[in-house]
């Protein structure tokens, strides 16, 4: 007996057995003690029984006892599902396809991702030239036996001569970058430790910028709060303890910042938030020389950061700022020369397109003192509108040879037009169907970028565009399993509980729609972080629909499909219209006989996990079954964990009276209805998710156990060496989705035909 075995079997030992029965099998679920926890709050004595669960699963054994002992029980039940074979055969056929990730172009080097259908990870090539032979340069599936260990994001210096890359384990959240050097394929010995949420910019070819934190307490390092995030310099072939201080605001713990550098290595452009809400501060440092031009002088009281300590082997790292107040969106385009172009929603809710002139001729920047009162340096706030706000969202804009290329939402699908740089239009990029373009990264001078399209029935293609001639010439198709055109992609709009119109993605087989019939169908939301759905192609669903379901994607408030309004109409004290959304959504597929009423299965992951367990206490009536992944489920306590206290910007702070009424108004784990018919429910999460830490995901499945909900199954899956989602294996995205699909087809009557 292994000792983590031995663990299990002792924690359950000192448990009352508590027997409950799901359905369709004797069913019984693993016993879980019951803490005496109660705080008053504002009032109200809130219970929390369930609080030990939210200890760390590697290293408390009662906890990992806890999760082998639900994993053997909810493996078991998928043991009797009759279709569980057919999906995961179908969801690998469906991924066993070659697929490219968009080029990137640095001096004459082509860099990008391929997956020969299977692998557990994507490798990453690079061809010299276009055309040019292709070479494998780094290959994660010799990383880890489980294939969990992943390349993230890499970045190749400005000539193309280095590399860095960021090394992703088990599906954390924290990052090692390493160095590689391009014509050798050989690793160097630089490493950088404690990296999270961080870009990778290039300075020339001598180092890199990166954000970090301070390494964590010894075995808190997937529960610690995360505060004091710092912008640091590395320097090729110098240790991490070398590495220089460039930005941090240590009286200001919550603050992050993230670092760019301009493509003609002119400035850097720090950005500094405190939450999720697009609500920024800009910095800039010039790059050019070892000091700043003669225009950019600081004042004698501006703070030169660690300068004192490092002013004889280095340059000083000055910071201007541009932009105060945390008040509005600004992300960068690019930079050319002393103009700096940004994206913003200051006036402008749908967002528009800027400029500023650094140049000495412009305006000459002046002393200031910021909100801790320490002395900066401010630009006079005066940028020129080059591309006015339309009645469309505009989510993204580069700047590719001298033309600027901007993607809009409309209706939650993408267009793409492509203007010069004051604004003029010039041409429409035609996409030609419901789908989403992403990419038209490049640089300026050069017309060359790439971009993507996929749809719900439309793995990746990839494309490079000239934004001289507008032409779009194919780099990379997928050869598919499937034929797309015997599917039907609609978009319809339905009516919310309060008479909001809400558009919503239907996907089914073309056949299915012409017989009119009513089939399972699965009804997937998020509404949340200004984060908008966009469609995209995923194997796990189209096997849903090939076995003759329908798939549904409601664009609920709270997410980025129409803007700030649209996102401030699902958030804080507007949360519940998210749910009323969803309910609504589900309400409509059930009127419009697309679904039977005993047939709706619901699923959303992270804030969408959430959005699951609020709606099954509100509405169990209303859903055959749910799955819940990855979700935030105690909404008194998410902002004690790792990244959850940047969620206070959608959700409000536990610690605020009415902000902890609106919480735990909703609370999915607080909100259990006793003596009331559930749907069957699956709940997912994984033991590495250091994002919304699994103790949301065990208190919540234990609270549904012990209640009186009915006899369907409520059930939880516990991903081991896996995180939040990105960097899972493909091993494991097809077993996790077989496991899914097959239990929610079961309990909608889904069956293969």
């Amino acid at each position: 007996m292994t000792r983590r075995a031995r663990a299990a079997l002792g924690a359950l030992l000192g448990l009352c057995a508590v027997s409950v029965l799901a359905e369709d099998m004797k069913l019984t679920y693993p016993a879980t003690r019951k803490g005496d926890v109660v705080e008053e709050q504002f009032g109200e004595k809130v219970a929390d029984p369930y609080r030990w669960l939210e200890n760390d699963v590697r290293t408390d054994q009662d906890v990992a006892g806890w999760v082998a002992e639900q994993n053997r029980v909810t493996q078991g039940y998928f043991a009797t599902l009759p279709q569980r074979g057919w999906f995961a055969q179908r969801i690998r056929a469906l991924m066993d396809y070659e697929r490219f990730g968009l080029p990137q172009k640095a001096g004459k080097f082509y860099f990008y991702t391929r997956n020969s259908g299977l692998q557990n990870q994507s490798q990453l090539f690079v061809r010299k030239g276009l055309d040019g032979t292709a070479r494998l340069l780094i290959d994660p599936n010799t990383w880890a036996k489980d294939g969990a260990t992943a390349l993230d994001a890499w970045e190749p210096s400005k000539g193309g001569k280095l590399l860095a890359y960021a090394v992703q384990d088990g599906g954390s959240d924290w990052r090692t970058i390493k160095v590689l050097d391009v014509a050798s394929g050989k690793v160097l010995k630089d490493e950088i430790k404690w990296a999270k949420f961080t870009n990778i910019a290039w300075i020339g070819d001598t180092g890199f910028l990166y954000s970090r934190f301070p390494a964590p307490v010894e075995g808190q390092a997937f529960q610690q709060l995360n505060k004091n995030q710092e912008v640091r310099f590395h320097r090729i072939g110098t240790p991490q303890s070398a590495d220089e201080l460039v930005y941090s605001t240590p009286q200001s713990p919550d603050y992050g910042h993230s670092a760019e550098v301009t493509h003609d290595g002119r400035w850097m452009v720090i950005t500094t938030a405190e939450g999720t809400d697009s609500k920024y501060e800009v910095h800039l440092i010039p790059l050019v020389g070892q000091v700043p031009p003669p225009h950019l002088a600081a004042p004698a009281n501006l703070p030169i950061f660690d300068a004192p300590k490092r002013r004889k082997v280095t340059r000083d790292w000055i910071a201007y700022r541009l932009i105060s107040g945390l008040e509005n969106d600004w992300r960068l385009i690019e930079g050319v020369g002393d103009t700096l172009y940004f994206m913003t929603n200051k006036d402008a809710p749908k967002l528009k397109v800027v400029k500023f002139d650094l140049s000495p001729k412009a305006h000459e920047p002046t002393p200031c003192t910021d909100q801790q009162g320490q002395p900066c340096l401010i630009y006079p706030a005066i940028s020129k509108t080059i591309v006015a706000e339309r009645a469309e969202t505009l989510e993204s804009a580069k700047i590719v040879g001298n033309r600027l290329i901007l993607s809009y939402l409309k209706d939650a699908s993408s267009t793409a037009q492509v203007l010069s740089l004051d604004g003029k239009p010039v041409r429409e990029i035609t996409l030609n169907a419901i789908g989403k373009a992403a990419g038209f990264s490049g640089k300026p001078g050069d017309p060359e970028t790439f971009y993507a399209f996929t749809s719900f029935n439309q793995p990746a293609a990839i494309y490079r565009f000239d934004s001289e001639t507008g032409q779009s010439t194919p780099f990379a198709k997928p050869k598919l399993t499937f034929n797309p055109d015997d599917y039907l992609v609609e978009q319809r709009f339905y009516t919310s509980k309060d008479g909001t119109r809400v558009p919503m993605f239907l996907v089914r087989k073309k056949s299915v729609a012409a017989a009119g019939t009513a089939v399972p169908t699965l009804l997937y939301g998020y509404g949340g972080f200004d984060v908008a759905m966009t469609p995209s192609f995923s194997a796990t669903r189209m096997a849903w629909l090939e076995a003759g379901g329908a798939f549904a994607m409601a664009n609920l408030r709270g997410g980025g499909e129409y803007g700030k309004a649209w996102h401030d109409a699902g958030r804080l004290q507007n949360k519940q219209n998210v749910f009323d959304d969803f309910i609504a959504a589900g309400e409509y597929l059930i009127a419009q006989g697309i679904t039977p009423r005993d047939g709706l299965a619901i699923q959303g992951g992270s804030n969408g996990g959430l959005l699951i367990g609020a709606v099954v206490n509100q509405r169990p009536d209303l859903f055959a079954a749910g799955n819940a992944a990855v979700g935030v489920m105690d909404m008194l306590r998410f902002d004690r964990f790792t990244a959850g206290r940047y969620w206070v910007d959608d959700y409000g702070y536990p610690s605020k009276e009415a902000d902890w009424k609106v919480l735990r108004a909703y609370s999915p784990y607080h909100n259990i209805r006793t003596g009331v018919a559930y749907p069957a429910m699956l709940v997912t999460t994984a033991d590495t998710d250091d994002r919304v830490v699994p103790g949301h995901s065990f208190k919540y499945t234990a609270a549904l156990q012990a209640a009186a909900t009915g006899s369907k199954p409520h059930l939880i899956r516990i991903e081991t060496r896996a995180g939040h989602g990105s960097g899972k294996p493909t091993d494991k995205v097809v077993a996790e989705g077989a496991d899914v699909l097959s239990f929610l087809a079961q309990w909608t009557g889904l069956t293969v035909k």
